[in-house]
């Protein structure tokens, strides 16, 4: 089984026009088969921030060592970092910068990513880079708010592609668990 594949049943409840002999609202129950989210809110900030922890110690290294300056020493990073980042995905599933915030990479059947798999995600990480811009308009009676633009990275471009998630350490066990059920004895 795969992690694209695996459902997650919830019930969702919506109100009718009904009432009770007591005055409270009938609901009806549904239930809906939704696609397992392995994601978590602010997984995109945490992802952003590990590429730059990533990026850091090669941009230190050329910065300082070699004397290039800030730009070069930057545009320098980013290989450093794509390889370094498949190097390290590939073997222990994280790099330095997913560590600090406790994430890992896994493929679709809940492993590490193989080395290809890691390269390409890795590559394709430069797309992860382009910014969206969301505007708020508040409602016409809220005098009180105001208008602006939000700048978001999107940062799951490259695992959209490549069929890779991000996940939080102590989820994975989960996951593994879904993936591969243990065989019960039946009890006779």
């Amino acid at each position: 089984m795969r992690i694209s594949e695996l459902k997650e049943r919830r019930m969702i409840r919506r109100p009718t026009r009904q009432f009770d002999e007591f005055g409270y609202r009938i609901y009806n129950s549904f239930e809906y088969d939704f696609p397992y989210e392995t994601t978590y809110k602010g997984n995109e900030r945490k992802r952003l921030f590990a590429k730059l922890i990533d990026i850091l110690p090669f941009f230190l290294i050329f910065f300082f060592l070699f004397g290039k300056i800030a730009i070069i020493s930057f545009l320098y990073s980013i290989p450093c970092a794509i390889i370094s980042g498949t190097l390290c995905e590939w073997y222990w599933g994280t790099t330095l910068g997913k560590s600090i915030f406790k994430i890992k990479v896994i493929d679709d059947f809940g492993n590490d990513p193989g080395l290809w798999l890691s390269l390409k995600r890795n590559f394709l990480c430069l797309a992860n880079f382009w910014p969206i811009f969301s505007d708020y308009i508040p409602l016409a009676n809220d005098n009180w708010e105001k208008e602006f633009t939000e700048m978001h990275f999107s940062m799951n471009l490259n695992n959209k592609i490549c069929k890779t998630y991000i996940v939080k350490e102590n989820k994975r066990q989960e996951i593994k668990n879904l993936l591969y059920p243990k065989k019960t004895k039946a009890v006779q």
